[in-house]
């Protein structure tokens, strides 16, 4: 049996399902009612609801903590989401007796410095490193999937996407995570280690490129438009004005977005007895697409 938190959310939504799908019981939090799900319990409740976890995680075999804060008002909303969350759920796995917990976090957390979203991953990632618990940290880098990157796939499909300054940085596909964390849940496997994953491209993508991997995604023939700082930082400026609370491109964001190495260090890579990716990024794309074409979406 496991518990899972961000259950709700782009890659939790993706790990309920392949869980069941393998034949786990499945405990999620969630803060609203959920409809039926085969195989999923849904537990109402958030992370600074201490009655609600001790319920997530009473009898479960692991934790998979997965739930976050990406893009936060100031420096006390990601705290809250990335640093107290992960300590509240360090106490209720310990204090229920649960001793193998996944955890979640960023490649941000790697340059803790650039934003207050990185420093707010690693912070996490010692709270975990820190307790008694059989614990896996994994560190994705961007991920790509239904539901995640639309911006960047509605740009292709204008002709143009527009990028950070020239750099580069790996990705993973949101099955290929998910397949991971349900993996490290599992008895025996390795604890006290910390993962980077990725699709195995040799150094990551360029940025340019991935760019027009996306555009091949949609059917167009992309222009990459790399932006300089100052213009990106502009940028964020717009989208806090049209998408307000909901904007993706925040100031914040922009510190680590601008830094020119997100590719992952391969001696971090899991072992491949463990676990190798199987999804193809361009053939992933396409069907990222195509999926966002059927919901009307592109």
């Amino acid at each position: 049996m496991l518990a899972v938190t961000g259950g709700t959310g782009f890659v939790g939504g993706v790990v309920l399902r392949l869980a069941a799908e393998a034949g786990h019981a499945v405990r999620a939090l969630t803060r609203r009612p959920q409809p039926l799900r085969a195989g999923v319990e849904w537990i109402e409740g958030a992370l600074d609801d201490a009655r609600a976890l001790a319920r997530l995680v009473d009898g479960v075999d692991a934790v998979i903590h997965i739930a976050g804060v990406t893009t936060a008002a100031d420096r006390a909303g990601f705290e809250a989401g990335n640093v107290s969350g992960a300590a509240a759920m360090i106490d209720a796995a310990r204090a229920a007796g649960v001793t193998r917990f996944v955890h979640v976090s960023s490649l941000a957390a790697r340059e803790p410095a650039l934003s207050i979203y990185g420093g707010s991953k690693a912070a996490g990632e010692r709270i975990v490193e820190a307790s008694a618990l059989d614990w896996s940290i994994v560190r994705p880098p961007a991920i790509y999937g239904p539901g995640e990157l639309l911006d960047l796939f509605r740009m292709a499909a204008r002709g143009f996407v527009l990028l950070p300054p020239g750099g580069r940085a790996s990705i993973v596909g949101v099955e290929d995570l998910a397949r991971l964390l349900i993996a490290l849940a599992a008895p025996g496997t390795p604890a006290g280690v910390l993962y980077e994953v990725d699709d195995e491209r040799a150094d990551g993508w360029d940025h340019r490129d991935l760019a027009r991997a996306i555009g091949e995604a949609v059917g167009r023939r992309i222009l990459p438009l790399p932006a300089p700082r100052p213009l990106m930082t502009l940028a964020s400026l717009g989208d806090r004005m049209v998408r307000g609370k909901k904007a993706l491109l925040t100031a914040d964001r922009v510190g680590y977005l601008c830094h020119p190495d997100w590719t992952v260090d391969p001696a971090r890579r899991p072992p491949p007895d463990l676990w190798r990716p199987t999804q193809d990024t361009r053939a992933g794309l396409a069907e990222t697409a195509a999926w966002y074409r059927a919901q009307g979406l592109l």
